[in-house]
């Protein structure tokens, strides 16, 4: 039995949920954007004007699998809805003496010390702004957002020696100390 998965999401005003049983298509569609994803066969969502409600298929397989899939899809809904009324957003910080980042269209273009510039794309529904070594990204998916701010990280990760490189804005990197020399 899935705890998180018996609990009901709210759903605010100025957000429309609609389920597709046939297709198992959720859609969510709020001031922020519009959201659709597709749940599992395990699991049966029904949406009213004010909740939407995730219950155990009993038709979807075994149960061990259900209960997990029913928590995961009540989480995803949840996540959906927070995405189109308030967002998601990601800060990265790029340090290092004439190392940073532009937008060019619907690529970022980021100077970190190799020979050659190195762009990734903007997915759709994502906004990048770049605010002198600050990398501002948001929108109303989660998981694009994360998964950006992921890339983009991974070009420079932080080197604990230096502190140079490309970190998220709250992150602490713990400093080493360096070898030291003589006796």
């Amino acid at each position: 039995m899935s705890r998180i998965g018996k609990q009901p999401v709210a759903v605010p005003s100025g957000v429309k949920v609609s389920v597709n049983a046939g297709t198992r298509v959720i859609d969510v569609q709020g001031p922020k954007g519009k959201l659709s994803f597709t749940h599992r066969p395990e699991v049966k969502v029904a949406a009213a004007a004010d909740k939407v409600v995730c219950e155990v298929n009993p038709t979807g397989g075994d149960a061990v699998s259900a209960n997990a899939y029913w928590g995961t899809t009540r989480a995803l809904v949840a996540t959906a809805i927070e995405g189109v009324t308030k967002g998601f957003s990601e800060k990265l910080e790029v340090v290092g003496v004439g190392w940073g980042a532009k937008v060019q269209g619907k690529k970022i273009v980021l100077a970190v010390g190799y020979c050659d510039p190195i762009e990734i794309g903007i997915p759709d529904a994502v906004t990048v702004t770049v605010t002198q070594q600050f990398i501002d990204i948001s929108g109303p998916d989660k998981q694009k957002v994360g998964q950006l701010a992921a890339q983009i990280r991974q070009q420079r990760k932080p080197e604990p020696y230096n502190g140079k490189g490309i970190k998220y804005a709250e992150e602490v990197i713990q400093r080493k100390k360096g070898k030291a020399f003589g006796a």
